[in-house]
């Protein structure tokens, strides 16, 4: 009977502990308990139990790859309605410098960590053996910075072998998967946080005021045709994103095979990022939403288009959960155990020079965990982390990781060769 892998059974028992989760936090009974534990956490870690106790099988099931394709760029036309550029131009200067600073401690932390774990285990070095540690290390950096078209692109880059690719595949997963649910919970903790970091956050207050204002304004009870019009509007874009995305994905391909041809040192081998369907998905869905907060369409925040957006959100949360196994990581630590290590080593360098730079600028702590998130993360999850301080800051996440696919590829190749160097 177990594992379940009828992705319909599947999808119902998600659908169903969503369900329970919020129906739970609705209940006056469970109110103390949901102050400390977010919704949104749950959502993330039951389905993390369900396949780390082989009811459900995460790696073999399509849900995660429906709801990353089909209803996250759905969720950012939707959560992109109601955005308010101006807004967030006046947030300053402190969300990009928080982004790069995750940036860089993500760039500086592989090597450091590469150094720690070698000086007690000398064999994770291997120079400039095809097994070495660094080559596969490099697609970690590739996927924290970027995403899965930067990890791609660095694991060609690397010739990291597939055998030790998988391995950093689990420290990936397990690794970034391990630090959201904190980012989650510190969301809850925004304002004793800011006080330590002695931050002032009145640019994203103002913000979120702003737009659930905006939003409080135009509520309205939502017709049967208004709920038609925003999943045509949400799915009408999701086809648009998809044709671009595979024509420029096909032609961007063509274009660089025929420029590395006569040149196979030419500099678009670092931008291999761009032939990758999944990054032009969500530039053009993020595209058309702000293009459509400017028209008519915005006026269907009012009719709960955001919520919508946010229930795809939801979906995709409990997918991602669903694809880690705590489990197996135990079983075969041994295995994975240096890789792991190093790992969580580097995670700590990325929080340390987090917190560090927070500090120095006296940054909210929203902007630390959009930041972190939007590198780590991407675009699958910086909405997610953003939408847990509030739905109307979504946005800023879905813009800075797109930012992040843009230098992922780049900056992993300049941590890619630190670590090239230590070896």
């Amino acid at each position: 009977m177990f594992p379940i892998t009828n992705d319909a059974i599947v999808f119902g028992l998600l659908a169903v502990t969503l369900a329970g989760i919020f129906h739970a936090a609705s209940l006056p009974r469970f109110k103390k308990f949901f102050t400390f534990v977010p919704s949104l956490l749950l959502c993330y870690f039951i389905p993390a139990v369900f396949n780390s106790l082989g009811i459900v099988d995460g790696e073999t099931s399509s849900l995660y790859f429906v709801a990353s394709r089909y209803l996250l760029p759905a969720s950012l036309v939707l959560l992109c309605l109601s955005i308010d550029l101006k807004g967030i131009y006046n947030l300053g200067p402190k969300a990009l410098i928080m982004f790069f600073a995750a940036t860089f401690g993500i760039v500086i932390g592989g090597p450091i960590a590469l150094y720690i774990v070698g000086q007690f285990t000398p064999e994770v070095f291997g120079g400039d053996s095809p097994g070495a540690m660094w080559r596969g290390l490099s697609t970690v950096a590739g996927s924290w910075i970027g995403g899965g078209a930067n990890q791609a692109a660095l694991k060609e880059i690397s010739e990291t072998m597939d055998q030790q690719f998988s391995i950093m595949l689990i420290v990936d997963v397990f690794v970034a998967n391990l630090w959201m649910p904190f980012l989650l919970y510190g969301a809850l903790r925004t304002k004793e946080i800011d006080k330590w970091l002695k931050a002032d956050s009145s640019a994203v207050d103002a913000l979120k005021e702003r737009v659930e204002k905006y939003s409080a304004s135009i509520a309205r009870i939502p017709s049967f045709s208004d709920l038609m019009v925003i999943i045509g509007i949400a799915f009408g874009a999701v086809a648009i994103a998809h044709i671009v995305a595979d024509t420029a994905s096909v032609g961007i391909h063509d274009w660089f095979k025929g420029i590395l041809a006569s040149n196979p040192f030419s500099f678009v081998k670092y931008l291999s990022s761009l032939e990758n369907g999944f990054f032009w998905i969500v530039i053009i869905a993020t595209i058309l939403g702000v293009a459509l907060s400017f028209t008519k369409a915005n006026k269907y925040e009012g009719a709960g288009a955001s919520k919508v957006g946010s229930l795809f959100l939801y979906i995709l949360v409990a997918t991602i959960g669903m694809k880690m196994d705590v489990g197996a990581l135990i079983s075969n630590w041994s295995t994975y155990s240096s890789a792991i290590i190093i790992g969580l080593i580097w995670m700590l360098v990325h929080i340390t020079v987090l917190i560090i730079v927070a500090r120095i600028i006296k940054a909210p702590f929203f902007f630390v965990a959009v930041g972190s998130q939007a590198n780590v993360g991407g675009a699958a999850s910086a909405p997610i982390v953003a939408s847990a301080f509030s739905t109307a800051l979504a946005p800023v996440g879905v813009l800075l990781a797109v930012l992040g696919y843009a230098v992922g590829t780049i900056a992993a190749i300049v941590c890619m060769e630190w670590m090239h160097l230590i070896s």
